[in-house]
């Protein structure tokens, strides 16, 4: 994020650039982004399993509530799709492949940083359910988040160093030296948060009284994330820059420092400007003047107004208007309705797959979801005319292409990608919100290949983390086992289980069931963070799960949710589900586990109900019959799918453990096998 090395150099210097504040009876203005990632990795999470979403959850929730407490007002604000000019397009590559390192370092047992696959959606989820006031920018919100605070002379609170840079009128709070765990009292009476900001006065001051407008060319210069331009190694080999009196701690910090002083010379921008070109070779220096002073136009004002935003519910935002984009599609893209997923896809025909902590011998987890990101691609395909020469720079002339940025073992490729062509009434994005409820609907559960009636016992909240398990089901590269699907329907349980628990209604024996339940599962999910190993077959596996639920998500939303949303936040836990994986395959039974909470047992039976017909009949048989019947298919080279779906609700049971909740009736299948040898 920003600057790299600046942050840990102004903290360095802590007690000369900050100064400490009670920070109370107050607005503030929050990067979403800084802030989401923040809490995802100093909370003691585990990033291993796909996400404790509940958990992250209550700590976002409990960070807001302490700002509740302090009476300070929180106005987040998150970054949206990539700037259209895509200068930034070579950090993103950097930081896919670091991504990359750092899954395959966690997936391996080591240390690493990174969020799980849904982590947006579930933050923005909780904004939502806290009430917190909250904008998605069209693009990179850095300057937004300025323009806001100063018009409102609060503080920004973030973790990026580019707030160093601009001048902000009330300054800029780090995240990590913001102390929303340690609520202090004054007179016993009035709350605040201990918090540091840091001040650019005291800054420049620091260096010569340096004027603050050359903090952008300082920028630039050093390295940002829009610009790091290799012959500007030259000039920084050649000027010999002074280090002045402060030491210096690696290379990076020897930079800073000395760039700094060499700029505290000059008395405005354009006469730094002219000395840093004078060490470049003269073919040379109009091209890096022009990249130069198009970066530093970042450091200055936006153009966009959020106030309007939170005051009226208008954003307008020149860039996106620019484009000719629904209008719907710009107000659902401020909401956070629609992902920057889309916008990028809409704006660049480009598209980034995030790696999760997979398997990375095998094709990466969002292969399995292509089809559904395809009809995406679909409905997009038309939106605008003005999107046509904005696209087609990052594209080869052809008119179904999109490119999906994604992982190749260990490292990242660009994929080219047709959307698939669909018809007429749906081709025309401005007017895809006038088609019916049931028009809608049909395109979505379609593309997921499943039928609208199996969904009728499913409760409205999980129908479609269902209906997406069904489309998972039916893709044979998933591997999926009885237990992989077990494990999944038990953990839908927690959101039904918490109500339960927290509805005032409910007679004590049912409730008590339901305690029991929610404890048993929170102790699978403690036991699981306390050194499982990893299996990295079964976490592949419910990467891809999450893959499809994300696109699923993003199709439903595009399509103005035919499905209700689900709430992520009670839906997978990442600990809870391979914790389930690894009791089931020992000696836990599914009928076991839920005898003490009838309610959850008959919501269980409705879900496996549901998606048992689209799994492959070969993972409810024993193993060894399992293992037979693949021999014999890959004999006679047939399709799994010919069985099916074809039993019957009252043929005999087979057991395991007890376990009548996780295995289809066998003796039918038996028989169909049979049937399909003498075929």
């Amino acid at each position: 994020m920003g600057i790299r090395g600046l942050m840990s150099f102004v903290e360095d210097h802590s007690n000369e650039f900050f100064t400490d504040l009670k920070l109370r009876d107050t607005k503030i203005v929050i990067d979403g982004y800084a802030l989401f990632h923040r809490l995802s990795f100093n909370s003691n999470l585990e990033l291993r399993y796909g996400g404790d979403y509940d958990s992250f959850a209550d700590i976002v929730q409990n960070f807001f509530e302490s700002l509740f407490a302090c009476n300070i007002c929180p106005y987040v604000v998150l970054d949206g799709g990539c700037d259209i000019s895509d200068k930034k397009l070579t950090t993103l590559k950097d930081r896919a492949r670091e991504k990359i390192q750092m899954a395959h370092s966690l997936s391996v047992g080591g240390s690493g940083y990174v969020c799980p696959l849904l982590i947006r959606e579930v933050f923005i989820q909780v904004l939502i359910k806290l009430q917190v006031c909250f904008v998605q920018c069209f693009s990179e919100a850095d300057r937004d988040i300025m323009t806001l605070a100063n018009h409102w002379n609060c503080p920004v609170l973030s973790s990026d160093s580019d707030f160093c840079i601009f001048d902000l009128k009330t300054g800029f709070c780090p995240l990590n030296s913001f102390q929303w765990r340690n609520i202090n009292t004054i007179k016993g009476t009035q709350n605040y948060i201990p918090a540091k900001c840091f001040s650019l006065d005291a800054f420049c001051h620091h260096f010569s009284n340096m004027n603050k407008a050359l903090l952008p060319l300082f920028a630039v210069l050093c390295g940002n994330d829009h610009i790091n331009l290799p012959i500007m190694e030259t000039f920084l080999s050649k000027a010999r820059l002074p280090l002045g009196a402060t030491s210096s701690k690696g290379r990076r910090h020897h930079r800073i420092l000395g760039l700094l002083n060499w700029l505290s010379h000059f008395a405005n921008p354009t006469e730094a400007l002219d000395n840093v070109l004078k060490y470049l070779p003269k073919k040379d220096r109009e091209n890096v003047k022009e990249l130069l002073c198009g970066s530093m136009e970042e450091y200055q004002q936006s153009r966009v107004k959020l106030q309007d935003f939170f005051q009226c519910g208008t954003y307008a935002c020149p860039d996106a208007l620019n484009l000719g984009l629904p209008e719907w599609v710009l107000v659902a893209l401020a909401k956070g309705q629609l992902s920057p997923f889309i916008s990028d896809a809409l704006v660049l025909r480009r598209t980034i797959l995030h790696t999760q902590v997979e398997n990375m011998q095998q094709p990466n987890a969002h292969r399995i979801s292509q089809p559904i990101r395809q009809i995406i691609y679909g409905l997009l395909l038309n939106a605008s005319p003005h999107l046509d020469k904005t696209s087609r720079n990052a594209l080869p002339p052809q008119p179904l292409a999109f490119s999906e940025m994604e992982r190749i073992n260990k490292n990242i490729k660009t994929s080219i990608i047709d959307a698939v062509e669909l018809a007429k009434d749906h081709s025309d994005l401005s007017k895809l919100t006038e088609l019916s409820l049931r028009r809608r609907q049909m395109l979505l559960l379609e593309t997921l290949k499943v039928k609208q009636t199996i969904l009728e016992p499913i409760p409205a909240s999980l129908k479609l983390p269902v209906a997406v398990s069904c489309y998972w089901l039916q893709h044979t590269e998933t591997k999926t086992k009885l237990h992989h699907l077990q494990s999944l329907l038990l953990a839908m349980l927690v959101g039904p289980l918490t109500a339960i628990i927290n509805s005032p209604g409910k007679e004590e024996l049912q409730e008590d069931g339901a305690k029991m339940l929610y404890a048993e599962f929170q102790r699978v999910k403690v036991q699981t963070r306390l050194g499982t190993r990893l299996d990295l077959d079964t976490a592949h596996i419910f990467c891809q799960w999450q893959s499809c639920l994300q696109m699923g998500m993003y199709l439903n939303q595009l399509l103005s949710t035919p499905l209700p949303e689900p709430d992520l936040t009670r839906l997978y836990s990442g600990s809870l589900v391979h914790g389930l994986c690894q009791q089931l395959l020992a000696s836990t039974s599914v009928e076991s586990l839920l005898s003490m909470c009838p309610e959850a047992k008959q919501l269980y039976e409705h879900l496996f109900n549901a998606t048992r017909s689209y799994a492959p009949t070969e993972i409810f048989l024993p193993k060894g019959k399992s293992n037979s019947k693949k021999k014999r298919q890959k004999k006679q080279n047939t399709s799994c799918s010919k069985n099916r779906g074809r039993t019957t609700a009252h043929t005999k049971c087979w057991y395991k453990g007890n376990n009548r909740f996780g295995l289809l009736m066998v003796e039918n299948l038996e028989e169909h096998s049979e049937a399909s040898d003498l075929e």
